[in-house]
């Protein structure tokens, strides 16, 4: 039986969610209502900001003639998509092997390669650079597909090791007794039984790969700098132009935003995979 609320209490409640929400998402509103002034305009107080007469999309043109938006789009989309893909390569076995053939130390090696997260990026930075520098990848798309792949891989692992751990044993034994190979068992059985957890897994290192800043903006020069960088480069020792920087950060988030907004049913539906109903 549901608990009794009053009316006062239901009022308190949506205004405090309310507000929270609001104050939430104003960062979002404010770099758009910013995109739309002019320099002069954006430098101003508030609520100057607000009640000037100018809305302009120069800012959008500017950017876009300055810089080539869908260059670095694509290698967003290259770089993101490419280091999902390669990161379900090599977790979906790992997670398959500690969920169903677990070892001695396996939550040990899950805990060591969830706690490689912790460890602040600086801190690998010079070997990491060195690497790249040595084997051609500093600058390039497959060098910042191996890297995010690389950080984000222990999230990957430990997701997709959660949601095989709920599926039950039995069906892959009986799996095996009607002559499943390896390969049949993870692709035919074990794969579409945990479609939505692996899908929250996708959307989840996609939306990670998409805002990395750090080792995007120190392995890349112009070639592949993916939307991170873009926003970046309007950052200048000058000063900081707000009306374009915000048309530039504008550009670069809309699309990660457009694709949560569509796909955050399926994000919920998958990491609430396998909780207590």
């Amino acid at each position: 039986m549901a608990r009794a609320v009053s009316t006062k209490t239901k009022i308190a409640n949506t205004a405090i969610a309310g507000t929270i929400g609001f104050l939430m998402f104003f960062p979002i509103l404010w770099i758009v209502i910013l995109s739309l002034k002019t320099e002069e305009d954006a430098i101003r107080a508030p609520l100057e900001v607000l009640f000037s007469s100018g809305w302009t999309l120069e800012s959008f043109s500017t950017v876009q003639a300055r810089s080539d938006y869908f260059k670095h789009f694509s290698n967003s989309v290259i770089i993101s998509l490419g280091s999902t893909f390669l990161g379900l390569l090599i977790a979906i076995p790992a997670a398959w092997s500690m969920a169903f053939v677990p070892a001695k130390h396996t939550k040990n090696v899950l805990m060591w390669m969830l706690s490689t997260k912790m460890l602040p990026p600086v801190g690998v930075l010079v070997p990491i650079y060195l690497i790249f520098r040595d084997f051609g990848l500093l600058d390039t798309r497959i060098g910042l597909t191996i890297v995010l792949m690389l950080i984000n891989l222990p999230i990957i692992v430990w997701m997709l090791y959660t949601y095989f751990k709920e599926i039950p044993g039995e069906i892959l034994e009986a799996a095996r007794m009607d002559g499943a190979t390896l390969k049949e068992e993870i692709i035919y059985v074990l794969t579409p039984m945990a479609v939505p957890g692996m899908a929250s897994t996708v959307l989840l290192n996609i939306i990670l790969a998409w805002n990395e800043a750090f080792w995007t903006i120190n392995l890349t020069a112009a070639n592949a700098a993916p939307l991170t960088a873009f926003i970046a480069s309007y950052s200048s020792p000058e000063g900081l132009f707000y009306a374009k920087l915000s048309a530039a950060s504008v550009m670069a988030i809309a699309p990660i935003l457009i694709m949560g907004w569509f796909s955050q049913k399926q994000l919920v539906r998958g990491l609430t995979f396998g909780a207590v109903k």
